[in-house]
This record gives structure tokens, C-alpha cells and sequence, in this order.
């Protein structure tokens, strides 16, 4: 059912500052443009979101002014006729710096012809995010070097990677070597799946643009992951039940000495007064694999108003004011990722998050997932092989070929 006229509604992605900077920013823009729409802010996990917007067509019917959209969903998005273009908007009035105030990389994916139907919301790609406290300690690298033979260092491939997790893993005093986003929501382990494919020197699609899962990169991506997940003696036990924001609020607790995850759980150590590990963390590439470099998964948030919105033209105008420098550097001190060149490097924030700065260089080494109208069933059939995986002992190859004759079906029925 659409809203009502009176009400203006905004479907939030479910994250502690995510709400807290959009009631600041209804707030900000309601007395800065006199307007009087009772607003209702309605924040949602990944897939009541998903449902709601696109499988209940909430952005076509009306349910939704505003929403919260990332990359993953824009084609489908787009395909269904569910996004206002914002081109007759910006041309009319654009956010001030539009475009060249953000990088390239946060403009391309919402841009299908001369429609535009999105502006940057959150960023932050995914990155390793370690305890420095712990890689400092002269009594950590003491007994890491008699252990090891070899210094304590940042593990740069794969192999170190999994030796220090176990080295820093200490379940009697609540410190795991590692916490992952192993919950099964077509997000967590896919993204997982792409970057053990990835550093490996594998590619998710092919030459002729079909998804492809059964390479050897992707057989020995899969293989490693499972025994990681598995591995008891370096994985916070949460780890299969935990989606990325658990995971980042038990990092955030001190609860493990790594993390793969998106820059903004580690940003929000540093802005979140409850962290436990405030001023001792830091980021890095994410390892490598054998033939393979480190890179990074863009994955972004969007502001996008839906096409069945009544109030269009407000919606537009909170946007538009919602992405300003003040504003993007706002949603950032709440914990949020600004997505401003001026945000990452802004003084302030580098004085607060002093890798806030770090955010170019994973920008450059980063991929991007493929634009797919029917991505969230690929993402599914992708899921499903990683925890069939993870919780059996099928070989890997048969789990990966069975995985491909499904996407193969699903590429023949989308024709």
C-alpha cells in the first residue's frame, strides 16, 4: 500500500549509524527548508530490505520516497522501471562539486545511459582490518618469533594470514585470531567466495559475460575458505551466525585480532565512544593468493527515490542536501563512510581515523561485482555452494560444478 500524503517515508538499511545520521539529517534539512512532512525512517536487515523494496516492488508501488539501495541491486532495480532518473533533477539543480566532487568509482554503476538513479550514500570497500596494538607488542613479536622463526609482520598472503590467526588465537581470554561474516544472506559468504576468486588471479565472469565458478581459482579459493571457516583453532565460534555488522561489533568489542570486512567497521572504532579497541587498529590490503594480488570489493550505498514516490520533488531536495560536503562529513562522525573526496581527506577525520586517508588506495585495487538484472538468484546459487561447503565434506570441484550447471540454467531462462 502507498503512503499516505501527509507521511514521507525512507526504507534505512538496518545500522546503528546509518539511523542515528538520517534523523539527524531530517532533522538539519527540515528546518533548513521549512518542510512539514511527518517522516517515517523504517530500517531493514539485507533481505527484508531487498524484499520490500524490489520482490514487493515497494519503490514502484509507492511504499517508499527514499531508500537505502546498493550496487548489487541496481540493475535489477533499474530493469523494473523502480528508480526515479535523477537527470531532469541534477540537471535542474545538482549537488554542489556534482560530479568530480566523488570519485569514479562512485559514479559509474547508477549511470545506465543519461539516467542516473542513484547518489552516493555510504562507502567503503572491504579491506583487512587488524589490532596494531597486537602486531606492535615487543612481547608479542618475541613469541611469535620463537614460535614462527620469523618477525610478526601484517600477513600479506593468504598462508600468513591463517599462521598469525592461530597465534593470536586465545578463546580463554575472549581474543580470537579471526572474526568473519560467515551468515548465509547472498552477501557475506559471495563476497567472501569473490575475493578468495580474485586474489587467486581467477574472474567471476567470462569473456562472452557469463558468470563462471568453476575454475581452479575458484576451486582453491573455496577449498581454503572452508578449512578457515572450520578452523577452530583461529575463527571466533559466532563467526557462521555473524553477517558483516556482528561481525564489526565484536571486532569493535575486542573480540579478535582480525577481520575482512568493510573499511567503515573499522572507521566506527575509532568514532564509537563503546569500542574497545579505539586508537588501536589499523587497515590494509586484504592478502594474496598463489598467482594472485591483493584487491578489494566496491560495493556501494545509494540514496535513490523510488519511481512511485508522491513526493518527488522533495525527495530530490533531501537528497541532494543529504550529500553535501557538511553533510557527507556528518554521516561519517556518526560512522558512517562519507563518500566526498573531500570527506577522505578531511583533517578532522584523519585525526580521528588517521587511515581514513587509506580509502584512495583501496579504491584503486578494487572489483566490482557484474551488473546483473538477476544478480540476487546468481548471489543465491553462489551462497548456497559456499555454506554446502562450509558445513559438508562434498569435494569443492563437485560443489563448484553443480553450482555452474545452475547458473547455466538460470543464464538459459533469462534468455
Amino acid at each position: 500500500m502507498a503512503s499516505d500524503s501527509s507521511t514521507f517515508r525512507i526504507a534505512v538499511r538496518k545500522f546503528g549509524p546509518f539511523e542515528s545520521a538520517l534523523a539527524k539529517l531530517w532533522a538539519n534539512y527540515c528546518q533548513y527548508s521549512g518542510c512539514q512532512l511527518a517522516v517515517e525512517m523504517v530500517p531493514m536487515d539485507l533481505h527484508e530490505l531487498h524484499h520490500s523494496l524490489l520482490t514487493d516492488k515497494g519503490l514502484l508501488r509507492g511504499n517508499w520516497d527514499v531508500a537505502h539501495i546498493n550496487t548489487d541491486w541496481l540493475l535489477e532495480a533499474h530493469s523494473s522501471g523502480a528508480l526515479e532518473n535523477l537527470t531532469p533533477y541534477i540537471n535542474e539543480n545538482p549537488p554542489a562539486d556534482f560530479p568530480h566532487g566523488w570519485s569514479a568509482s562512485l559514479r559509474t554503476m547508477q549511470q545506465y545511459g543519461d539516467a542516473v538513479v542513484g547518489l552516493p550514500f555510504h562507502d567503503g570497500p572491504e579491506c583487512l582490518i587488524y589490532r596494531k596494538d597486537l602486531f606492535d607488542s615487543p612481547q608479542e613479536q618475541a613469541a611469535f618469533q620463537q614460535q614462527h622463526g620469523r618477525p610478526l609482520q601484517v600477513p600479506e598472503t593468504w598462508e600468513e594470514f591463517l599462521n598469525v590467526a592461530r597465534f593470536f588465537h586465545r578463546p580463554a581470554e575472549n581474543l580470537y585470531g579471526l572474526v568473519a561474516a560467515g551468515y548465509p544472506d547472498g552477501h557475506n559468504t559471495v563476497f567472501d567466495f569473490c575475493l578468495h576468486l580474485w586474489t587467486r588471479g581467477g574472474q567471476l565472469v567470462d569473456e562472452t559475460g557469463r558468470v563462471t565458478i568453476n575454475s581452479q581459482a575458484a576451486i582453491d579459493g573455496l577449498t581454503y575458505y572452508r578449512a578457515l571457516l572450520n578452523d577452530t583453532t583461529a575463527v571466533h565460534p559466532k563467526s557462521g551466525s555473524y553477517e558483516s555488522v556482528a561481525a564489526g561489533q565484536a571486532f569493535a568489542r575486542g573480540e579478535a585480532a582480525m577481520t575482512i570486512n568493510w573499511f567503515g567497521f573499522a572507521a566506527v572504532c575509532e568514532v564509537d565512544e563503546a569500542s574497545a579497541v579505539k586508537g588501536k587498529v589499523d587497515i590494509t590490503s586484504i592478502p594474496r593468493g598463489a598467482g594472485g594480488q591483493s584487491t578489494s570489493l566496491n560495493v556501494y550505498w545509494l540514496y535513490a527515490i523510488g519511481a512511485g514516490s508522491r513526493h518527488k520533488d522533495v525527495a530530490y531536495d533531501f537528497i541532494r542536501f543529504a550529500v553535501s560536503a557538511p553533510n557527507d562529513k556528518l554521516l561519517t562522525l556518526e560512522g558512517g563512510i562519507g563518500c566526498r573526496i573531500s570527506t577522505w581527506h578531511d583533517a578532522e577525520i584523519n585525526a580521528l581515523v588517521p587511515y581514513y586517508h587509506k580509502l584512495e588506495m583501496l579504491h584503486q585495487q578494487a572489483n566490482s561485482l557484474p551488473q546483473k538484472a538477476n544478480w540476487a538468484a546468481i548471489a543465491a546459487i553462489i551462497d548456497e555452494v559456499v555454506l554446502r561447503a562450509i558445513n559438508s565434506d562434498t569435494p569443492v570441484a563437485e560443489l563448484l560444478a553443480e553450482g555452474q550447471r545452475q547458473l547455466n540454467l538460470l543464464d538459459h531462462a533469462a534468455k
